[in-house]
């Protein structure tokens, strides 16, 4: 079966709001805030989210800046009431004199098992390699690191989707040309497979690709692209094999971006829409994966507001994170039925 949250406990709860970049602009909008006010390290970056059976968990990497060697991987949990102050659970410390950037965790909520946080280490995306921390108390004490088999990554920024007890991971390399593939565990985490690259590279540049789930198993995943649209590919084998690479009408400005499947059967997709810099940070829906609507715009003032992470929860609220200007991690829980859609036609966010 599916990714599910049928064992999820809800929490029955409105999130506190304290501040109003989207809530301004829609009722849909149930929470706008902040996960945390202050922290020890000055910037943060590619936060993601997942809800566990005692309530929700994002994590994110955060230090001097994207890169620097103190860059570490910083988790908080939600309580029901707020956000716990953020902790780091993961490093790239490889001795005394020695320590590597951390890079775009991933949490994934085994169904009645364990919180994995997978992330990556390394001087940088073209040399970095795939770490995985375990949680058995829903984020609350981790286990020690374990470093990925050679050659694979784990999932690279999105979350992973669980099919018949394999664990499907979308990953990507950049130290040869931009190139994606999916990466498949059945133990969670234990042995691997994975794909060959979807592509060549040459035709498209693709990373960081995210998955949707269709009726009677059909796969599609939408990536970052080089080429400045949003790029997507279609499985009917259960994520074996993959259709060539082919643009859709969205643009994308080089950046993350993530969607879900929503518990009324359509999908999610948070992005920037734009070919440059990374505002506006918009929300689209549709009930094919392939005609999208305008329903928000989450943020639109100068600045960044990128690498989304997004999920869905038993109730059918949807919850995103998002980098705020490389300062703070911002939440949002949107309320899908709520939302007032409008076509993007050609490409164009409707005015």
């Amino acid at each position: 079966m599916f990714r599910s949250f049928a064992f999820f406990v809800l929490l029955a709860v409105t999130l506190p709001t304290n501040t109003l970049a989207a809530a301004e602009k829609s009722p849909a909008v149930l929470a706008d805030e902040f996960i945390y006010e202050k922290a020890s390290f000055p910037s943060c970056h590619a936060s993601t989210i997942e809800q566990t059976p005692d309530g929700l968990v994002a994590a994110w990497f955060g230090g001097t800046d994207e890169g620097e060697p103190d860059v570490g991987i910083w988790v908080s949990r939600h309580d029901g009431e707020k956000w716990s102050a953020p902790v780091e659970v993961a490093n790239g410390v490889q001795s005394a004199a020695k320590r590597y950037p951390s890079w775009n965790p991933v949490l994934f909520q085994m169904p009645g098992g364990q919180l994995l946080l997978f992330y990556k280490v390394g001087p940088t995306p073209r040399d970095w390699w795939g770490m995985l921390i375990r949680s058995d108390d829903a984020g609350r004490t981790w286990s020690k690191p374990e470093r990925l088999p050679e050659g694979i990554l784990g999932p690279i920024k999105n979350k992973p989707i669980l099919s018949k007890d394999v664990l499907m991971c979308p990953s990507s390399t950049e130290h040869d040309l931009w190139r994606s593939h999916v990466e498949f565990t059945s133990d969670g985490g234990k042995t691997w497979t994975k794909t060959k690259s979807l592509e060549d590279a040459k035709t498209f540049g693709t990373i960081q690709p995210t998955i949707l789930v269709h009726p009677a198993g059909k796969l599609q995943m939408l990536f970052r692209c080089q080429q400045r649209k949003i790029v997507e590919s279609w499985s009917d084998d259960n994520g074996k094999s993959w259709t060539n690479l082919a643009a859709t009408e969205l643009p994308n400005n080089n950046s993350g971006l993530d969607g879900a499947n929503l518990k009324d059967g359509r999908f999610i997709l948070i992005y920037n829409h734009t070919s440059r810099g990374r505002s506006p940070l918009n929300l689209a829906i549709s009930e094919d994966g392939k005609h999208w609507q305008a329903a928000l715009k989450l943020e639109t003032e100068p600045g960044e507001y990128s690498y989304p992470a997004v999920i869905c929860t038993p109730d059918g609220h949807a919850h995103i994170t998002y980098t705020w200007k490389r300062e703070k991690i911002k939440h949002v829980e949107i309320d899908p039925a709520k939302l007032t859609l409008e076509p993007i036609e050609g490409g164009v966010w409707p005015q």
